[in-house]
């Protein structure tokens, strides 16, 4: 085992041309392990790894966010201290050119946890958060995209069956030389959603977790199953009150997931 841990993901579903992201993937990590090398803390790691990843409109997240059903963006982001358990959050903003950098914000810079819309645009002004206007987000692809959605009638995930590319949700999570844990994720949600749908990438428990008693996990998938099970949450506390190891926790939350997601849908 390494002094150092991190990994990272741009989002579920196939993918159809894993060379386009092998590149950017191998790039975002590299820069994210040069901060852990470097003493670095976990936390600075996964919010370098998940604003790189923002930044690349390959992935689902800040500028390649897909576009609701308004033909707007509306980003969500989760960060949170393994070592603290301090957790900050944002969701539904459209004007945030990196929102993990805004959910950072929160946790450190307010007494709160999770802003969401308005309010969270108006407190990133207020604290230098970069800001951008709408249309830095309406890429021709995800206009495309939204179209394909909208002839379908239906929200789909960014990497839906008529993509040409896998695209989607993206996070992080690392474990730095001092043992400390940390865990972020971003979204820009499914292509066509209803406006002001908020998934699980916001939702602390649900589809981000860190704390150094157990583990850190970042999720991607239909927001609406994990904001039903909280398996982010599961995860760590199978680790730590049921002394299961990592993969038969991620094993055990999963299958818990799978089975009452298809009851529900049954």
């Amino acid at each position: 085992m390494s002094d150092f841990s991190l990994m990272i993901h741009g989002g579920a579903g196939a993918v159809r041309e894993p060379e386009r992201f092998e590149g950017a993937l191998r790039r975002i990590i590299t820069r994210g392990a040069e901060v852990l090398a470097s003493d670095g803390a976990a936390l600075e790691a996964v919010t370098l790894c998940v604003q790189l990843l923002e930044d690349d409109p390959l992935f689902n997240a800040g500028f390649g966010s897909v576009l609701n059903a308004q033909g707007i963006a509306e980003c969500d982001a989760a960060i949170m201290d393994g070592r603290t358990l301090s957790a900050g959050a944002v969701a539904g903003v459209g004007c945030i050119k990196n929102p993990i950098l805004l959910a950072r914000a929160i946790m450190e810079k307010s007494d709160h946890v999770f802003l969401i819309a308005p309010g969270a645009e108006e407190f990133a002004r207020a604290q230098g958060v970069c800001c951008v206007p709408a249309s830095y987000f309406q890429t021709q692809e995800r206009l495309a995209q939204l179209a394909r959605a909208k002839e379908r009638s239906a929200a789909a995930l960014d990497h839906d069956a008529e993509a040409t590319k896998k695209l989607g949700t993206v996070g992080a999570v690392a474990r730095d030389k001092k043992g400390n844990l940390a865990a972020a994720t971003s979204t820009g949600g499914m292509t066509n959603k209803s406006f002001g749908r908020v998934g699980d990438s916001a939702v602390i428990g649900a589809g981000v977790f860190a704390d150094n008693a157990s583990c850190a996990v970042s999720c991607t998938g239909v927001g609406e199953h994990f904001l039903r099970m909280s398996p982010a949450r599961t995860v760590a506390f199978l680790i730590e009150d049921l002394a299961m190891d990592t993969k038969k926790a991620t094993d055990e939350a999963q299958r818990r997931l799978e089975t009452k997601s298809k009851a529900l849908a049954e």
